[in-house]
Parts: structure tokens; C-alpha cells; sequence
């Protein structure tokens, strides 16, 4: 029978939208593979990897037959990118096995019942929901994401802390050497919700998540978070666990201030990286009034030496990095000009927007 004929280009879209968490081995096969449910003129496509389950529909027409079916997704994507854009591809299932065909070429898949598919049994128990654009959703997460830990036995830290209260919303992720906040204000008023987001799900939003005005609808339940955006649902497991107190950690008060340039900075720190030692990624940064000096050495007794103007008047204070932690915040904030506070030599650092009151970031100095 055939299931149904459409564009390549309108199969391809929809199956790469949901196909970002499959992973290719899994103790479990059916994972590998894409639900297609077919109702009327509408296709529905779900993934899983029994901790996400996405979620999204193409509007086909054309033939009225219902019918459901598990496939290979990454096997399904990589022949439906080969076929030519503006091909009309059929599909047909039988005995399970699923056949595509488009112009002269034919596959034949193997496809596993789709009763057998695990799909996520959702909370009944979601708050109040809240939105805001896409854009803005994708900054806060651009802002932070890389601070969140990878691997850490303190299972928490492999996230990121979503906190809405009132009319704001704040992401945190730190590592425990480095933290990043930022928030964005919400258009209505909703009670405290906190949750935190493992690094997965984050990574696959930053992907999903389009440059646009258009909403993300959020909802937050005890063990679930569930997302809807451009034709998507994006249901989540939460990480389970108590995140650190975030404002103990921000510094206040920091009594040297100064404003620089961001691309000046991330490039000198770039060129200072290069002759770091591979271990520990240490640079000193010197700072007196009127100029900011960075240098770097390695065992091979090699050394780097930068030097920036800038307008400052405090103490002069010399202190050490991981390189690493602050080219990674300059390579994701979109801002000429960056703000550094310091208090001395064995105090975290803050680096903030100017005029921009809902972003920090704050890293651990480190003894070289």
C-alpha cells in the first residue's frame, strides 16, 4: 500500500528536526529508529532516547490512509539527503519492511512494529505555562551553555538551572571553576518554578531553537520539562539534585573596574592560549592604571607577552586563568565592550554588559 508521497525536501526537514538525540547504537534498537504515524494528510514523527522524546508533524495531503510504523531514522535521513531537492519520494509499507522511491532509486527498509516504540509517559503535574520568543531563549542559552559541567559525579552540574519567577527568567550553569547568568523578563507573572535541564536537552534546544520572534511555550512539572516551538514538542527528563546557591557565588562590591574591548581581549587571550602548557591552560593577567598585560609560558620554557591599553585607575593587581574560561565567555556574548571587576589576587572575577544588568559571569582565579 502506499503510505504516502511527498517532497524530499518537506521529509528531510522534519526527520532532522526530531533526529538530533537518536543515537546510533543503543541497547535498545527500536531507538534508532523514527515513529511515523500517519492521520488523513497529516505525518507525525517521534523520537526517543527514553530521557527526551521530540515531536513534530508535516502537512502532507494527499492520500487519507492512517498508518504507524518504526524506522531507521539515520539510515532514512542519509538516503532522503542524497535524493535530489525537488524530488517527489513515495513511501510504502508491507510486511514490515519500508520501501522509498524516488525517480529511478528504490530502499528497502527494515521497520520494527510501532506499538513497540517507548514513548515518554508525560507528568500530569506541569505549573503554569510562560513563553518567550525563540531568539531570546537561544541567547540566554548561547550565553551560558558552555559553563555547565561535563561529567561531573555532582550530577547536577551537567546542566543548566532554569528559574522563573515573576516576570523573569534566569539560566545558570556552572562547573564549580566558572558560573554564567543570564535572564530575560517575561511578559506575565507566574509563581517560582525551578528545574534544571540536563546538558543533552540544552545542547539539542540550542540546535532546535530558531533566530526568530516566534514563541517557545515552557511548562515545568516535578520530573518533566516540555517545550513547544515552530510545530515542535520537546518533552524532558529533569536532573534530580539540589543546584549550588548561585547568588552566594556572584561577587558584590568588587572595588577595580574595567572597561575594554571584547575582540581585542578574546584575541590577545587567543594568542597568549597558544603557548600555555597543555595541562593547565594557565595565563597571567597584570593590570595597573592605564594597561592590561597578559602572558603565558609553557615547559618548554617558550612565553607569550600581550599588552592592551585601557582606561583604569585602580590597584594593580596580577592574577591567574584558565585561558580557557575566558575566551569561552568572549567567544559567546554579542558585545563590543565587556566589563572585568576585581578585588585582587585570589578573588573570583566578574565579567559583566555594560548597561546590560541581566548577564554575569564569574570565574575562579587559578595559582600559576
Amino acid at each position: 500500500m502506499i503510505v504516502l508521497k511527498a517532497p524530499q525536501q518537506k521529509l528531510l526537514d522534519a526527520l532532522q528536526s526530531v533526529a538530533g538525540i537518536v543515537e546510533r547504537r543503543h541497547t535498545l534498537p527500536i531507538l534508532a529508529n523514527v515513529l511515523l504515524r500517519k492521520t488523513g494528510g497529516e505525518l507525525e514523527f517521534t523520537t526517543s532516547d527514553l530521557e527526551i522524546q521530540v515531536r513534530t508533524q508535516a502537512e502532507l495531503g494527499g492520500d487519507v490512509g492512517n498508518f504507524a510504523t518504526t524506522v531507521g531514522a539515520r539510515k532514512l535521513i542519509d538516503i532522503l539527503r542524497t535524493l535530489p531537492a525537488d524530488q517527489v519520494v513515495t513511501l510504502t509499507a508491507a510486511q514490515a519492511k519500508l520501501t522509498l522511491t524516488g525517480g529511478k532509486s528504490r530502499f528497502t527498509l527494515q521497520t520494527l512494529p510501532a506499538d513497540d516504540f517507548p514513548l515518554v509517559n508525560e507528568a500530569v503535574d506541569f505549573g503554569p505555562a510562560f513563553s518567550v520568543p525563540q531568539k531570546t531563549l537561544k541567547m540566554l542559552i548561547n550565553q551560558v551553555h558552555f559553563a555547565m559541567a561535563v561529567h561531573d559525579i555532582r550530577y547536577y552540574l551537567n546542566g543548566i538551572l532554569f528559574v522563573a519567577e515573576g516576570k523573569t527568567l534566569t539560566l545558570v550553569a556552572t562547573d564549580g571553576h566558572r558560573l554564567g547568568l543570564a535572564q530575560a523578563h517575561l511578559e506575565n507573572e507566574i509563581p517560582k518554578q525551578e528545574v534544571i535541564l540536563p546538558r543533552k536537552t540544552v545542547l539539542e534546544l540550542q540546535r532546535l531553537l530558531r533566530d526568530e520572534d516566534t514563541a517557545i511555550e515552557m511548562r515545568f512539572a516535578g520530573n518533566q520539562a516540555k517545550f513547544a516551538f515552530s510545530g515542535m514538542e520537546f518533552v524532558t527528563k529533569l536532573v534530580e539534585g539540589k543546584f549550588p546557591d548561585y547568588n552566594r557565588v556572584i561577587p558584590k562590591n568588587h572595588k577595580n573596574a574595567v572597561v575594554l574591548g571584547r575582540g581585542a581581549l578574546l584575541s590577545s587571550l587567543q594568542r597568549a592560549a597558544i603557548l600555555t602548557s597543555e595541562k593547565f591552560k594557565g595565563v597571567r593577567v597584570n593590570i595597573e592604571p592605564g594597561l592590561l598585560r597578559i602572558a603565558s609560558s609553557n615547559a618548554e620554557q617558550e612565553e607569550a607577552k600581550e599588552e592592551i591599553e585601557i582606561d583604569y585607575g585602580g590597584d594593580a593587581i596580577e592574577i591567574g586563568f584558565n585561558v580557557t574560561y575566558l575566551m569561552d565567555v568572549l567567544a559567546n556574548i554579542n558585545h563590543e565592550m565587556i566589563k572585568l571587576e576585581l578585588q585582587d589576587s585570589n578573588s573570583s572575577a566578574l565579567i559583566t554588559v555594560p548597561d546590560q544588568t541581566g548577564f554575569k559571569y564569574v570565574v575562579m582565579p587559578m595559582r600559576i
